[in-house]
């Protein structure tokens, strides 16, 4: 039986004496998981006070994160997960949006926080590595329980969006939502009792929570818990804890294989991951590798179930819509785009036509909502409708494709370019670790197409060769070539391993990082821009009355 709760999900943990949790140092059953949350439930309710029940959490993945999560769900509380990669006034007017009653931090937290105005007075900050923190905690201990006025509809997450395509928003996540989840990621991505699901992206984000703890919840599987992310203790950890399943966003698969080759990558317990932003040659090379197999699949913190997966299809498919509402429209007449026509590498010939917003005719019921942010829910439900901001085609089989976020598009001389595609395309290169494309203005008209690439220490830019590698790409359109390239050993991202392309799009050439441009006609050569260079380009554009296009 589906249980509508996760404080309920949670108490059909009790006396389950399996694996719950574990770190290097321990292992907690799932009986002690929930014995342990339960203390803190306790602890919660003894703490509340007027106002939304709305604590934050600023740790690391650290196994108090997992309790201060099953706290929340049984005593009716909502986590808002603080982004531990953010800074200055951009954290503080993040988390004072979020109307704390709590804080549960450590040290290292709280030296983040110090001199910022977040609206909570430093006695309501509980510090888990403080000398009376344990104590308090034990004094609590109680029979766990659930509080009786919660439902489905309780808040359970405050999400804050990555913000990596404009400022972050944090979007509203009930009980029921996330139980349902649960259940709905045990199916999709086969997590089942058996199961060591293996939990390195940060539970601030919605991809640990909702990919992994929350299907290991429902399923009762093991929960591996490492404190970050790291690309060299990868696969030691996955031999130490007998990993079958992990999750990852953004550059995290780019990472693990840019780590040397070795002859027994394979000797590994690894069966499948879910996540996004791999590119198909990623997938092919991650399960050549590590006999693993990765599943690409669409989502978002605010609204899931668009898409049912087909392993069947395409390779850059994202699978099929999962019901007759999700559609690709024109984003101004509200008009379904017609079918893409592929050609024999997979561009879309008519993309003018075909490409238009993913939409779910039938999901804005089912969409929570943002705290405090009319505006931006105004925007995601339009006309009775659920709007993505993210932009698709649907091909003539019924396969549905993401092409990129809504400014994913870059206008070159009257031709709309696909940044996904020029970014996949620069990651097929064996030394490239990450990729993002996006558009910068022509001094005279319309944008150009600029890369940024990230690169191993010891590499240079001239050993990647890249005039020649663009060449022999026969998916790569003419104008699809970057004009311009930024290259760094560490390109800025998110907390969660996204890049931060509305930054890098800010910046453009602008940037401190080594920038080399196309010159010439013809085939592409890339010479490195002065700073002379980069006068005389910002001079044209004055001469250009185009001056207003530049920060």
């Amino acid at each position: 039986m589906h249980r509508e709760t996760i404080a309920d999900l949670l108490l059909d943990r009790v006396g389950d004496d399996r694996p719950g949790l574990r770190t290097r140092e321990r292992t907690w059953t799932w009986d002690e998981v929930v014995r342990e949350s339960a203390a803190r439930a306790s602890l919660l309710r003894e703490l509340r006070i007027e106002g939304p029940f709305h604590v934050g959490v600023l740790l690391g993945n650290v196994p108090e994160y997992v309790f201060w999560l099953g706290a929340a769900a049984l005593s009716g509380a909502s986590i808002v997960g603080i982004n531990s990669t953010r800074r200055g006034a951009y954290l503080e007017q993040e988390v004072r949006h979020a109307d704390l009653r709590l804080v549960v931090t450590d040290e290292a937290g709280l030296k983040l926080l110090d001199g910022l105005d977040i609206g909570v007075e430093r006695d309501r900050f509980l510090l888990v590595d403080g000398g009376d923190y344990a104590a308090r905690v034990a004094a609590h201990a109680c029979e766990p329980e659930r509080d009786p006025g919660i439902t489905a509809a309780t808040r359970m997450l405050l999400l804050f969006t990555s913000g990596t395509t404009g400022a972050s928003k944090a979007a509203i996540c009930s009980q029921g939502r996330l139980a349902a989840l649960g259940y709905a990621n045990c199916a999709k991505y086969g997590v089942a009792m058996d199961d060591v699901t293996y939990c390195c992206m940060p539970l601030f984000h919605g991809n640990a929570v909702m990919g992994l703890w929350a299907p290991s919840l429902a399923a009762g599987a093991t929960v591996a818990l490492v404190p970050a992310f790291s690309a060299s203790t990868f696969l030691p950890d996955v031999r130490f804890y007998g990993v079958t399943f992990f999750t990852y966003v953004g550059k995290a698969i780019a990472y693990i294989l840019a780590t040397p080759e070795r002859p027994d990558d394979a000797d590994n317990t690894l069966d499948h991951a879910f996540g996004t932003e791999a590119s198909p040659e990623d997938q092919a090379e991650f399960r050549r590798r590590f006999g693993c197999r990765l599943i690409e699949a669409y989502g978002s913190s605010e609204g899931s179930g668009m898409v049912t997966l087909a392993p069947e299809g395409p390779a850059s498919a994202l699978g099929r819509p999962a019901h007759a509402g999700v559609v690709v429209v024109d984003p101004e007449t509200r008009e379904r785009r017609p079918r893409a026509v592929l050609d024999e590498h997979g561009r879309v010939v008519n993309a003018e036509e075909a490409i238009g917003e993913i939409v779910n005719t039938e999901g804005a019921a089912k969409f929570e909502g943002y705290y405090k942010n009319d505006a931006a829910n105004a925007e995601r439900v339009r006309h009775g409708w659920y709007w993505t901001g993210d932009l698709g085609y649907i091909d003539e089989a019924g396969y549905i494709y993401f092409a990129g976020r809504s400014g994913d598009w870059i206008r070159v001389d009257g031709e709309n370019i696909s940044a996904l595609l020029t970014e996949r395309v620069l990651r097929r290169h064996p030394r490239v670790v990450a990729a993002a494309v996006f558009g910068v203005p022509d001094p005279r008209s319309g944008d150009q197409v600029m890369a940024a690439i990230e690169i191993p220490e010891g590499t240079a830019f001239e050993d990647l060769d890249l005039p020649a590698f663009l060449a022999r790409q026969a998916d790569l359109g003419t104008k699809g070539a970057p004009r311009y390239v930024r290259v760094s050993h560490a390109l800025p991202a998110t907390g969660s391993n996204k890049l931060r392309k509305k930054e890098m799009r800010h910046d453009g050439w602008r940037t401190e990082d080594a920038v080399y441009r196309w010159a010439g006609r013809g085939a592409p050569r890339y010479t490195p821009m002065t700073a002379e260079d980069k006068a005389a380009l910002r001079a044209e554009f004055h001469a250009n009355g185009r001056q207003r296009f530049l920060p």
